[in-house]
């Protein structure tokens, strides 16, 4: 095995032999995060460099060495080429003549030392002149840390299932802000993303136009692709191509940005029709890849059909059981569980509610539950934000709907709702669905209600009122 510095002196005597120049600082700094499995975006935070630049220089180097070497030459085979040539004693005699220098002077907190330890480090693969090494190209920058996973084994052990085994094209996570939706996908990514070729996380927070998002993609895919990189032979696929072409995870997070403000779910703001297209291409298509929609509501219509007849699969993530609710507790330091045997079941197993009034408790002092009555709800200033977010958000007969089933003191029925309310049967139909598709009403037995925090918060809205009507 070689180390780190005899590969960075091996690809400085060709790049000095195709072009009279020895590596530059930006170049060598590349070549070390590539050597370290790391992504132009991290290459580019660990060492102080724009992603562009560290994307364009990329591209650059990959044509030199190719062109030096009569060979294609980029990210995912840069290793094993390297060892081979050197192996085949390959440039040896050029690289005894002459020696970069001891240390590369690159940019940022990280920098290149001729002490880093044995090549083995970079890879656990044996070296041959087979085909080059097949490493998954991952960029899951914008994934967040996996935090505490609370007993979500079974939902879990679904969602691989259907990745996994029946190979799903596309699958929806939704539920209410603060469920667990975006934990839940961690856990999922870290366990399988060496399945796959190609693994990403996108979020779609900053709502990009389709053309924005295509061209993200694209760039993530081709930048480590094997292809004709001689100057006019250069291609780039289309997105869906990709997707056909390897074995592809494709995670987008915050999805419901994609969509409409006052609103029923699901309708896309105007502009942004290109992903729904999008979507049922990756659903209707020949392809063996997986594109993973996490949001507050689904982004696809799901066909009225079993799971084994179609590409879609979907997930609406509902509370954590009673033993999960409790560990949240505990792990704020609330230990007395038999003191909050009449709060818990108000915040229905959310673990963002649940942590949000841990902590009040915590700061209050736990006693204050003592001077409680048992059907208090607690409604901390964060958690009447998070709901102004989704509440917001809402249509006007959305809002309609919610303010009538929260005047009904207990869970009610279709039939009773059309005969009680003003709007429209039409238009109340739609409501109702919208609203399940959030995940901000409960329907159980062909009853409707209101979770009962979601009911305090409206009750405290400004021009709410218990009399009948609007």
């Amino acid at each position: 095995m070689r180390n780190l510095k005899e590969i960075l002196n091996l690809a400085d005597e060709i790049v000095f032999t195709q072009t009279g120049q020895h590596l530059d600082d930006l170049q060598a700094a590349i070549l070390q995060g590539t050597l370290e499995r790391k992504g132009y975006k991290e290459i580019a935070k660990d060492f102080g460099y724009s992603d562009s630049s560290v994307r364009n220089t990329g591209a650059e180097l990959w044509r030199i060495l190719s062109e030096e070497l009569g060979e294609e030459i980029n990210k995912s085979n840069f290793l094993s080429t390297m060892e081979r040539l050197q192996n085949s004693n390959v440039f040896a005699h050029n690289v005894t003549a002459h020696n970069v220098t001891d240390s590369f002077n690159i940019c940022g907190s990280a920098k290149y030392s001729p002490e880093i330890p044995n090549f083995s480090q970079f890879t656990n693969q044996e070296t041959s002149n087979s085909e080059p090494s097949q490493t998954p190209h991952q960029d899951l920058s914008e994934m967040p840390e996996l935090g505490a996973f609370y007993n979500r084994t079974s939902e879990l052990e679904t969602l691989k299932t259907w990745i996994l085994e029946q190979r799903c094209h596309l699958m929806t996570i939704t539920g209410i802000s603060g469920i667990g939706k975006t934990t839940l996908a961690v856990q999922l990514v870290h366990q399988i993303k060496d399945e796959f070729e190609y693994v990403l996380w996108y979020s779609l927070a900053p709502s990009p136009t389709f053309a924005e998002f295509q061209k993200q993609l694209i760039q993530f895919f081709s930048e480590s692709e094997t292809v004709d990189l001689s100057r006019n032979n250069r291609q780039t696929l289309s997105l869906i191509k990709y997707l056909q072409k390897y074995r592809c995870l494709v995670v987008l997070d915050d999805v419901h940005h994609l969509f409409s403000s006052g609103e029923l779910a699901g309708k896309y703001q105007p502009g942004y029709e290109e992903y729904r297209l999008f979507f049922k291409q990756v659903e209707q298509l020949s392809h063996q890849s997986c594109l993973l929609l996490i949001g507050w509501e689904p982004a696809v219509v799901l066909p009225k059909v079993s799971p084994q007849k179609t590409a879609i699969f979907a997930l609406q993530l509902t509370g954590l059981d009673m033993t999960a609710t409790e560990a949240i507790l505990r792990d704020y330091g609330l230990s007395e569980m038999e003191k909050y045997s009449a709060l818990i079941p108000h915040y229905q197993g959310n673990p963002l509610w649940l942590q949000s009034v841990a902590l009040q408790i915590q700061e209050l002092g736990e006693s204050v539950t003592d001077l409680l009555p048992d059907d208090t709800i607690l409604l901390p200033e964060d958690l009447k934000e998070v709901l102004a977010l989704q509440f917001n958000r809402l249509s006007t007969i959305e809002k309609q709907l919610l303010f009538l089933l929260v005047k009904e003191s207990t869970p009610v029925n279709l039939a009773k709702l059309l005969e009680n309310s003003p709007i429209p049967a039409l238009d109340l139909r739609n409501a109702l669905q919208s609203l399940l598709r959030r995940g901000l009403i409960e329907k159980i037995d062909n009853l409707y209600m209101v979770y009962p925090v979601l009911r305090q918060y409206i009750t405290q809205k400004p021009g709410f009122s218990q009399k009948p009507g609007f």
